[in-house]
């Protein structure tokens, strides 16, 4: 019977794939539609991705299928014809990264879930089938120049620091399921306005369109595609780039660079920086933004305390941080941290 999970250490594969001189591209796609079996489904998709060289990260539910994933370019046409021999996946928009350095992922996991994206929704009267209305990027230029339209990005809070739409709003949150009630009660004044929805590659937007109408809103879209498709058809049709700075993304790269514009800062020493890192002790990891002053300084650490950890002897950094959950560690500027960050 074929290897059905990956069997090396991580850290080694990451080694290989960082002194692997192949050319690898960067995609992602994602489609809501009915999966009996997730299981069969996910272990037949190992098998056949695993031949195809595909690493990445896949999510597989009833709802359907949700893929951050990189793979060999030569493969690439193999690859989407491979796709397309499943129906409902036949056609499917492959979302190809803005930015990428060939290194995004090194080990191919497929994992079964409740559902693609986490949504906290228990009404069953919910219907994906009942979602907004697509806008490509013309259209959302077109949308956005009415003032009668809000843009709402559906991103984390992290996610917009670094990169975001001109006058969109931000839903401050960690979680989409807090951002989705959250939105509902932020626009019950303006129900008759356009209502665009966006995120980084559609999936999340397309969800947060299809629950604002459930609520009753009437007028509601989503960018097809979200902010990378936007950015790729801004390039391929010329069209003026309503989207300023970078654009995070879940994979080893953390970014993609879109304009040159640097609009957050080092939450260390607050000059601009847009760079996320995660803090290298391995009893913290926290995600937060770093400049190259204060990286070489810390160490690459996000605080005092994680300084002095990382200079403690090996066998007592282990003893320390065993038993540690750190479960989701993400800087927040809402919950004051920021004083916690600082540098000497």
């Amino acid at each position: 019977m074929a290897q059905l999970h990956n069997r090396i250490s991580r850290k080694e594969l990451k080694e290989r794939i960082l002194t692997d001189p192949t050319q690898r591209t960067t995609i992602s796609f994602y489609c809501y539609f009915k999966i009996d079996e997730p299981k069969m489904f996910r272990d037949q998709l190992y098998k056949d991705f695993t031949a195809l060289g595909v690493m990445g990260r896949i999510y597989l539910a009833h709802e359907g299928i949700n893929a951050q994933i990189s793979l060999p370019t030569a493969n690439m046409d193999a690859f989407r014809n491979y796709l397309y021999t499943i129906e409902p996946l036949n056609g499917l928009r492959l979302n190809v990264a803005v930015d990428d350095d060939s290194k995004s992922f090194y080990v191919l996991d497929i994992k079964v879930r409740n559902k693609i994206v986490a949504d906290g929704i228990q009404d069953p009267a919910f219907d994906m089938a009942n979602r907004g209305r697509y806008v490509d990027a013309e259209q959302f230029n077109q949308l956005t120049n009415d003032p009668n339209t809000v843009v709402i990005d559906m991103r984390n809070h992290y996610e917009y620091e670094v990169g975001h739409f001109e006058k969109a709003i931000e839903v401050p949150s960690d979680t989409f399921r807090e951002q989705l009630p959250m939105a509902v009660d932020m626009m019950k004044e303006d129900k008759d306005k356009n209502i665009i929805m966006y995120c980084t590659g559609g999936i999340r937007c397309e969800k947060a369109s299809a629950f604002m109408l459930h609520q009753g809103f009437k007028n509601v879209f989503h960018l097809e595609g979200g902010i990378i498709n936007y950015v790729n058809q801004v390039k391929e049709k010329g069209l003026d780039n309503k989207f300023h700075g970078k654009n995070f993304v879940f994979d080893q790269r953390l970014g993609e660079r879109v304009t040159e514009e640097i609009i957050s800062n080092c939450h260390q020493c607050g000059k601009p920086a847009d760079t996320h890192v995660n803090c290298v002790n391995d009893a913290c990891h926290l995600l937060f933004i770093q400049c190259d002053e204060c990286k070489q300084k810390m160490e690459g650490s996000c605080s005092k305390e994680c300084f002095d950890f990382i200079h403690l002897p090996e066998e007592e950094q282990k003893q320390l941080r065993s038993g540690i959950d750190k479960g989701r560690n993400v800087f927040n500027k809402a919950k004051s941290r920021l004083k916690d960050l600082k540098t000497e």
